[in-house]
């Protein structure tokens, strides 16, 4: 284990699980995670491996026995039969036969129909009327001569969720971490190894967990395949549904006018809609008017009455087309259904998730660390349902006045999301603030920008707030950043000699245009700052002007250890070459700290690029500095620049360096960016 991990154990005695063990105890159970997790919480919250060994056998046992697999339905019902009685984990759903005036309750995959189930039953968990919950029951059988009767008894049901908890120690607990430690204990109960993510990708994945935390949020995800849009809502919280776009009716998610019955909004936390995008989707019309007025008044209609709801609203579909492609031709919405293409619909949206940013979803992502039950977590964020943190930055900031108050209101609600799952326990510094603040914003925006696109009735809006101190912060998104020549920019213009970009906590600036990948701009001297995840970057683009016509480079940066790092200086070894004429001849000579470890294999490949580059004219040579003076990282050539890289030449996230059809692997451009800074400067 990790610091971190035996931090989580220490503090979270009981309620923490190894995330790895999900895999190993599923098997073919198609279950939800959190039913897993409920089990492995019963047996495995614990750090010590003898437990739980022990604990995975019993859970495996467990599943053997108990878990009912569909195509196995027959031989359960015949051991309930022959012994008479027998505990089932199956998806349990009621409806009310108003004939007969009971309940009855619809085992999935059992298979079996017609189980009344009693009253008391039903008013304790509700959600057993719309949807279905997972539960464990036990089922006994009788066989009667009554044609209408079933034989088929309900004895006991318990659903699988986390029956109580202790709030108190919930924040008593969090105080003891650190705000990145907190975040890294977030993203392992998710399911991932923090350590794939950087800072930004890992607030977009805690995003998609605001639904749950946050009462009548509006969110859309838009992007490809792969990057796990859905699982969340699936597997994630006994309080969400997912539902696939194309199978809701206004009677499932509202209400059915001729029962009265309250659908999905009236008992679940959060409603997803997956596979949302399509544009030949058909949709019912008055599905969407509804569903308009639901989220911007948080009621619907029925007849003459008018009902309440608290459910948020999650959207997740495919985008057809690249980013750059949507802002040249269309816009952002452009896969979506038709109805759904309407401008009233979506200004209701609080937060725009550029699917686009995060990763598809590797095997190696995966935590094998220690999280959060996940059904505890889902707990936690359901009790937070009834606080509202979306004042806590107006002691520090004001939002600009041309925000509308719809703006506001979406602004104010992400803000409030984030600052519950981060902060419950209060403590945020200012910095920590303006950045979640920015992140709102952006969300925001980028709905906004796409609706001027939309409708032309739409005015300009400046999403910009100011400080205590009158200066004056704009907010951009990060595809407006990227793409400067195909996005629209709908911010009124004017003199922005008040305005500065905000600078985010890992020294990235929000207004930070990208370098113009297409042209070889001529050298001179200047600062940039590039945004995690920020594509269409290569080192050509960066360096290629300015070691042109250099015949001797020195390359200073001490990490380079790992074979990704060595990676990094063949690239850069690439780029010389293609910036000098096959003519010339130039010597590249790299300082850098001998690995402990490793130190044979790192000369074995310097070795190898020596010998491969002398056939190209580059003679490369290096030295160790182990002094541990040596933390400055640049570029110098003899011809008079220095070139200042506070992340030396690993400026790239990861990537699958061992996928030859991955473009990422072989263009440096498809690649995502960390966040990092280079200062180009003139010797003299």
């Amino acid at each position: 284990m990790n610091q971190l991990d035996k931090k989580i154990n220490e503090q979270f005695p009981g309620l923490v699980v190894r995330k790895d063990l999900v895999k190993t105890v599923k098997g073919n159970a198609i279950v939800p995670s959190y039913v897993l997790e409920y089990l492995l919480g019963q047996y495995c919250a614990t750090s010590d491996e003898a437990t739980i060994e022990t604990g995975i056998e019993t859970v495996k046992e467990i599943l053997a026995k108990h878990y009912v697999h569909r195509n196995e339905a027959g031989l359960i019902r015949s051991t309930i039969r022959e012994k008479g009685r027998h505990k089932v984990i199956d998806k349990i759903s009621v409806a009310l036969n108003d004939k007969k005036d009971v309940y009855e309750a619809e085992f999935s995959n059992l298979g079996i129909k017609k189980v009344l189930i009693d009253s008391d039953t039903i008013k304790r968990h509700p959600k057993l009327l719309v949807g279905g919950v997972w539960c464990i029951a036990d089922i006994e059988y009788e066989h009667t001569e009554d044609k209408d009767a079933s034989p088929w008894i309900l004895a006991s049901l318990k659903p699988i969720q986390m029956s109580h908890f202790d709030y108190e120690s919930y924040i008593d607990a969090r105080k003891k971490f650190s705000l990145d430690e907190w975040i890294d204990v977030l993203i392992q109960s998710v399911g991932f190894n923090p350590e794939y993510f950087g800072r930004r990708s890992k607030l977009i994945q805690l995003i998609r967990l605001i639904p749950f935390c946050e009462r009548n949020y509006n969110l859309i995800e838009l992007g490809p395949k792969g990057t796990g849009k859905s699982h969340i809502y699936s597997e994630f919280s006994p309080h969400g549904i997912l539902i696939s776009g194309g199978e809701v009716t206004v009677p499932k998610l509202f209400v059915n006018n001729s029962s009265g019955k309250i659908g999905l909004v009236g008992y679940w936390d959060c409603v997803a809609f997956d596979e949302f995008a399509g544009k030949k989707k058909r949709v019912d019309k008055a599905l969407v008017d509804i569903m308009k007025n639901y989220m911007a008044n948080k009621s619907f209609s029925r007849g003459v009455e008018t009902l309440g709801a608290d459910a948020s609203m999650v959207f997740v579909g495919n985008t057809e087309h690249s980013v750059p492609y949507m802002l040249k031709h269309s816009d952002l919405f452009d896969a979506l259904p038709e109805k759904f293409y309407d401008s009233a619909f979506l200004d209701r949206l609080h937060f725009y998730i550029p699917g686009w940013e995060v990763d598809i979803i590797r095997g190696e992502m995966f935590s094998n660390g220690y999280g959060f039950v996940v059904d505890y977590l889902a707990e936690i964020l359901r009790h937070l349902r009834n606080q509202d943190f979306s004042d806590q930055y107006k002691e520090h900031f004001t939002l600009s006045s041309d925000i509308s108050t719809r703006d506001r209101d979406a602004i104010n609600k992400t803000f409030s999301g984030l600052m519950k799952i981060l902060f419950p326990h209060g403590g945020a510094t200012q910095e920590n603030i303006e950045e979640i603040l920015t992140l709102a914003m952006e969300g925001r925006k980028r709905v906004k920008d796409q609706l001027l696109r939309i409708d032309t009735t739409y005015a300009d809006v400046d999403f910009s707030y100011q400080s205590q101190t009158g200066k004056k912060i704009r907010v951009r998104t990060l595809e407006e950043k990227e793409y400067p020549n195909y996005f629209h920019h709908t911010v009124a213009e004017g003199d922005d000699g008040d305005l500065e970009e905000y600078q985010f906590q890992d020294g990235t600036s929000s207004g930070q245009t990208q370098t113009n990948t297409t042209t070889d701009p001529a050298p001179e001297e200047k600062h940039l700052t590039f945004e995690e995840n920020q594509k269409g970057l290569s080192y050509d683009s960066l360096f290629g002007a300015y070691l042109r016509g250099a015949t001797d480079i020195t390359i200073t940066d001490p990490y380079i250890r790992a074979f990704y790092q060595i990676r990094n200086v063949m690239e850069l070894l690439e780029t010389i070459v293609k910036f000098k004429s096959d003519d010339e001849e130039v010597a590249v000579h790299l300082i850098t700290v001998e690995d402990d470890f490793k130190g044979e294999q790192q000369k074995e490949h310097f070795e190898k690029m020596k010998e491969a580059s002398a056939m190209l004219g580059i003679s490369f040579s290096w030295d160790f500095d182990n002094s541990g003076a040596q933390h400055a990282r640049h570029i110098v050539t003899d011809h008079g620049w220095k070139i200042s890289l506070d992340r030396g030449l690993d400026i790239f996230q990861h990537y699958e360096m061992g996928d030859a059809f991955s473009f990422a692997n072989r263009m440096q451009k498809y690649r995502q960016c960390r966040a990092f800074e280079v200062t180009y400067i003139k010797q003299h």
